[in-house]
């Protein structure tokens, strides 16, 4: 199964609890990166630039999505550009964890590791979900809304997905 959703939407966090509840593996793609790389996203993303990022990203992805193994995949949040990415889902339970901007917003520190933020993280967040929010309703088998709720209860729902579909994705 997949997580899909812009950064800071609680991918990682959701993902470690479900996987945790389910006993499939997590892979978050980032920390797939940062290991292999031994680089953090920023130094990556600083060197190479976003397509030399995006290229990871992707091709770890498709890594993940080619192995049978039952996992929780916390995909990096702009996955859903790469067209062949958005393919590939086809076969997965995918959820989008649905996160407005203005609370995307309050969730990230100024100077962390993710580059596209900066100095304007509010506007930064409208922008991407109107480029990106059709395409994580495209590849969605379910969305569920994050705003105001714990992880804890968002992985519930999850967890719920996939107890509906225990032989996919």
């Amino acid at each position: 199964m997949v997580l899909v959703g812009m950064m800071g939407s609680g991918k990682s966090t959701v993902g470690a609890l479900v996987a945790q509840r389910t006993g499939r593996a997590l892979v978050d793609v980032d920390a797939v990166i940062t290991a292999r790389m031994s680089k953090t996203v920023r130094e990556l993303w600083e060197e190479g630039g976003e397509a030399a990022y995006r290229y990871l990203e992707s091709d770890v992805v498709l890594e993940v999505l080619r192995d049978d193994t039952p996992t929780v995949l916390a995909a990096p949040g702009g996955v859903v550009l790469d067209p062949v990415v958005r393919a590939a889902l086809a076969d997965s339970i995918v959820v989008w964890l649905r996160t407005s901007p203005s609370t995307l917003a309050g969730r990230v520190r100024p100077g962390d590791h993710r580059p596209l933020l900066e100095d304007s993280p509010a506007e930064t967040f409208a922008a991407m979900a109107a480029t990106r929010s059709e395409l994580y309703r495209q590849v969605a088998t379910a969305i569920i809304d994050t705003d105001g709720r714990a992880p804890e209860t968002v992985a519930d729902d999850v967890v719920g997905l996939l107890a509906c579909r225990p032989d996919e994705g």
